[in-house]
């Protein structure tokens, strides 16, 4: 695959604070351009920082799966607006030349070499960022495009406006190896933006917090990671802070997830006062790789999106206001499941399980007792035992505890009822004894 260098020309990423420009090549525009590069990571997992507005990306490698250039384009743009970017785009197959054409240009994009040449030779001398003295005696030759300056004898004008000054230009018509430092990804995510002015509702919160998590999201994407757990710290000018723990159903790594789950918890909060700063951390990163393609659209999307309901309704209604039913090592029916977190795990049992009977899907409450016709259970008419008999004989251990079931002995049989509907019914051993209905199978 050939290489392909997406150049991104951002003024406002010299800036390391929203109210406040910052200097040219300064660690705060650099710091400012490595958040942008986290949040790239949702592109292309190589990135190269070019102070102070610019960011490199090479695409090459990655164009197939985002289904060609334009669509790439689409969905980097869209994201500058998510982060609150304005920026200018130009690809080419160096990088030297797609930052100079991002800089220089609107929107230009070379997937050739003979095209980048061709927009190289019409940039102006005065708008590419080489030393102000070679500039200088550039034009003094009489050089007013970049193609004119190309068509100078190489080795007289290394000794006049200086070899690093031609290997630039080199380097930009890929004529000579242009190494780029690939920017390194954090081990840990940890990210803050300062508000230009204090914010006094909670739900106002969300657009800015966007673009944290979209960062945090292109974090991981790069790191083939995902987060069952994120924490957005929201600062006070109290001093005050306030901590949010989002949680998931599964580890994840999808924006979209994120916000949701961040919109619920923001419009059930009331601050504790006016918040200055907001900072996303995520300490437990998980492995997740990425998925293949299914050939079917609707195929595998059932477990996200019951995934996605879950996290909703716990950032709704609590985390104890949500759970699912496990197993439990208990012969008695009554006992054997239990209330788990929804993002909880069931425990292990270990040992050998053996095969039992089959089970009814819902089983009632408190079992209803029947009446007693020739020997066998009657509701609204005879009712026919079409199987064995199950005995179940356990608890004695906590038949004394007022919140157990205690000690049962019980015969348990599948029985049909005149109405056709299959029914689990026993028979109780102890006295006074008697018929009782305990489920109904689905």
């Amino acid at each position: 695959m050939s290489p392909l260098w997406l150049a991104l020309h951002l003024p406002s990423a010299a800036s390391a604070r929203p109210e406040s420009p910052g200097s040219p090549g300064s660690p705060e525009s650099t710091e400012s351009l490595g958040g942008l590069a986290c949040w790239a990571g949702s592109f292309t997992p190589r990135l190269s920082l070019a102070p102070p507005a610019g960011l490199l990306l090479e695409i090459g490698g990655c164009l197939r799966l985002w289904g060609g250039l334009d669509r790439l384009l689409d969905a980097v743009l869209a994201g500058l607006e998510v982060q609150g970017h304005e920026a200018a785009l130009a690809s080419a197959p160096s990088p030297q030349a797609a930052l100079w054409l991002a800089r220089c240009t609107t929107h230009t994009h070379c997937t050739d070499i003979d095209s980048m040449h061709a927009r190289l030779d019409a940039l102006p001398i005065a708008s590419i960022d080489l030393d102000v003295a070679a500039r200088e005696k550039l034009q003094r030759f009489g050089a007013r495009t970049l193609g004119d300056a190309r068509r100078l004898p190489r080795d007289g004008l290394a000794r006049r406006i200086g070899m690093a000054a031609v290997l630039t230009i080199a380097r930009a018509y890929g004529e000579a190896v242009d190494p780029r430092p690939d920017f390194v990804f954090p081990e840990n995510f940890s990210q803050s933006l300062e508000l230009p002015a204090a914010v006094e509702v909670a739900p106002t919160l969300l657009f800015v917090a966007r673009r944290l998590t979209a960062a945090l999201a292109g974090w991981l994407a790069a790191r083939q990671a995902g987060v069952a757990e994120c924490v957005l710290e929201l600062a006070h000018s109290s001093r005050e802070t306030t901590y949010l723990v989002l949680r998931f159903a599964e580890a994840t790594r999808d924006a979209q997830r994120f916000e949701r789950v961040l919109r619920e918890r923001l419009e059930r909060l009331a601050l504790a006062g006016p918040v200055t700063v907001l900072r996303l951390a995520a300490a437990a990163v998980e492995p997740l790789p990425g998925q293949s393609g299914t050939l079917f659209d609707g195929a595998g999307r059932a477990a996200t999106a019951m995934a996605a309901l879950s996290e909703r309704l716990r950032a709704r209604l609590g985390e104890a206001g949500v759970f699912r039913l496990a197993t439990h090592a208990d012969h008695r029916p009554e006992c054997a499941t239990q209330k788990v977190g929804a993002g909880g795990t069931a425990p292990v049992v270990s040992g050998r399980v053996a095969a039992t009977p089959p089970r009814p899907f819902w089983l009632l409450d408190r079992p209803e007792a029947l009446a007693e016709v020739a020997g066998r259970p009657y509701r609204r008419g005879p009712l026919r035992l079409v199987s064995g008999c199950e005995r179940i004989e356990s608890g004695w251990w906590d038949a004394g505890e007022a919140e157990s079931f205690g000690d049962i002995r019980r015969d348990y049989f599948v029985a049909l009822t005149p109405d056709a509907r299959w029914a689990w019914v026993f028979r109780e051993l102890r006295a006074p004894g008697g018929w009782y209905l305990h489920g109904w199978f689905a």
